[in-house]
């Protein structure tokens, strides 16, 4: 069987939660954590996949047809990977699906400056860092950004749950405050990366079985651990959306394939391997 032809008998496997290797700045406590991850030649390892050529060969091993690149604006917190620098990453790469940053401290017009990102850029996803960037999601500063990502019907990923780095403060963090816009915006589709992690994970599995426009992302999260953490996982996998959170995650193929063996059926787990971060993203085929 051709390659093409396994991945259409297998559907698409999407990550929905890659940060470049290489920021602007990263803060030294985040290269430290990660180099915990990648005990040798981690410095080699992310310059080489610096290059998007070799992270796409990177995706292809890792048997994933498409990847979110996200953005960063957390200068105090984890770093800066700016928007000019996903955008250029991904440029003429139709698997590289880029997201961008709005920090509320950095622009003043998010609505507008969101349409310009999509527009005139070629963004098609937007990465909310509440607990990096210190304001909660329900906050009115940040309505204009979702009324704008409603209107060009592009996804919202949100941080949500807990972290390990200096200047984080996880109130911030908490997904109920997606409920009122989940009820404000009930056409935009707002995603939780980390589905809640280390404090909610309740309140995050609630409110994507309340919402038809809340979905659970679980990059970060052990996939042994899913079931623990969600033990009806099983009947929600209509709202489950893979990530990987590489580099600081970076066995992405070993994570899909124990996804692969929870108990749920075969089709809850190409929905959460692929499938449901195809609709959002409004994605078909993979790539040849």
């Amino acid at each position: 069987m051709s390659q093409t032809a396994d991945k259409r008998s297998r559907g698409l496997r999407i990550d929905f939660h890659v940060h470049l290797g290489l920021y602007t700045y990263h803060q030294p406590w985040v290269t430290e954590w990660i180099r915990q991850l990648h005990p040798v030649g981690y410095d080699e390892y992310v310059r080489f996949y610096n290059d998007p050529g070799a992270f796409e060969e990177l995706l292809t091993a890792e048997g994933v047809d498409y990847a979110c690149i996200l953005a960063e604006l957390s200068h105090i917190t984890t770093g800066i990977c700016t928007n000019e620098q996903v955008r250029d990453f991904c440029r003429n790469r139709p698997r590289l699906i880029p997201f961008c940053d709005m920090n509320p401290h950095l622009f003043t017009s998010l609505g507008d400056e969101l349409r310009r990102k999509v527009e005139d850029e070629g963004f098609r996803g937007v990465k909310l860092y509440p607990t990096y960037q210190h304001y909660y999601l329900n906050d009115p500063r940040i309505y204009p950004l979702y009324q704008a990502a409603q209107d060009l019907g592009i996804p919202v990923l949100i941080h949500t749950g807990s972290s390990v780095f200096k200047g984080a403060r996880l109130k911030y963090g908490d997904p109920l405050h997606l409920d009122d816009v989940a009820n404000d915006f009930p056409r935009l589709n707002l995603v939780m990366a980390h589905s809640g992690r280390g404090f909610w994970y309740d309140r995050a599995f609630f409110l994507s079985k309340l919402h038809a426009n809340v979905y659970m992302e679980i990059s970060g999260l052990p996939p042994a651990k899913l079931m623990t953490y969600f033990p009806e996982l099983a009947r929600n996998t209509d709202k489950v959306i893979f990530g990987s959170d590489w580099p600081g995650m970076p066995a992405i193929r070993e994570n899909m394939d124990a996804v692969g063996r929870l108990p749920i059926s075969a089709d809850g787990v190409e929905k959460i391997l692929g499938g449901n971060a195809a609709r959002l993203l409004q994605l078909t085929t993979p790539i040849s």
